[in-house]
């Protein structure tokens, strides 16, 4: 029997007529380079979709020739923080919310030492949470007329050195983000926030003890009275500052 090769539209006729031995026609290699054309065009919208998405991911800056005064925003060196910037909202003992959006900044000096101190708490399964960083001098006196105690809060005609940068109120979470207990909840004023208080459950005094000698290794020292307060001491000399952060 003779078979004939009939060209319809389609691979799998395609296959048919190659099984039964007919030579390959134009418009079957035609089809084949269709599909060829198809998937390379393809490919490439693949690779264009994908160098897009890596051109969305921004680009972390380095540190690296700054000034040690300048003032930076944390967010921009690292993606291993956490934040809860309380100030920023009405949970704070202000019950006020004072900063128009919530942002981290520190001087360039502090955000080194910040960094160098996450890397250690991270390497142990925990990282650094922020509640405040840089505060405008304006936010000091507004704190100072609701709590004008000087071993609470700092009194703004001299200036906290978080009006320098070089402060940060924090607590550890996990590297899920689970918070430590440090048995008070931040800006707790009382004897239980206190680092001297030592009639609290083991895992707190731990929890507090971690977090304490780490940030005093990387050049931070605390307050008796607040757990979570840590100033660089070699910010201490740097001037009180009032700028405020853009706000997208």
């Amino acid at each position: 029997m003779n078979w004939k090769c009939t060209v319809f539209n389609g691979m799998a006729i395609l296959a048919m007529a190659l099984h039964f031995g007919c030579k390959e026609t134009t418009v079957n290699k035609d089809l084949r380079n269709d599909v060829e054309t198809e998937l390379e065009v393809g490919d490439i919208k693949k690779i264009k979709i994908e160098k897009k998405e890596e051109e969305q991911i921004p680009k972390l800056k380095s540190l690296d020739g700054l000034a040690d005064t300048l003032f930076v925003r944390l967010a921009d060196y690292s993606d291993d923080f956490a934040y809860d910037l309380r100030y920023a909202t009405e949970n704070n003992f202000l019950k006020a919310k004072v900063y128009d959006c919530a942002e981290c900044y520190t001087r360039v000096k502090t955000a080194r030492a910040l960094l160098l101190a996450n890397k250690e708490f991270m390497d142990k399964g925990f990282k650094i949470k922020f509640f405040d960083c840089y505060r405008p001098n304006d936010v000091q006196y507004k704190m100072w007329a609701i709590v004008p105690n000087p071993q609470y809060v700092a009194n703004p005609v001299k200036g906290s050195i978080h009006n320098k940068g070089g402060a940060v109120d924090i607590t550890l979470t996990t590297l899920e983000g689970e918070e430590l207990d440090m048995g008070t909840d931040f800006d707790f004023f009382g004897k239980r926030a206190y680092h001297d208080n030592l009639d609290l459950p083991r895992n707190i005094l731990d929890n507090r003890l971690l977090l304490k000698e780490t940030m005093e290794k990387h050049g931070f020292w605390s307050i008796r009275t607040e757990w979570w307060h840590y100033n660089l001491g070699i910010a201490s000399n740097d001037k009180v500052a009032n700028f405020k952060w853009d706000c997208d």
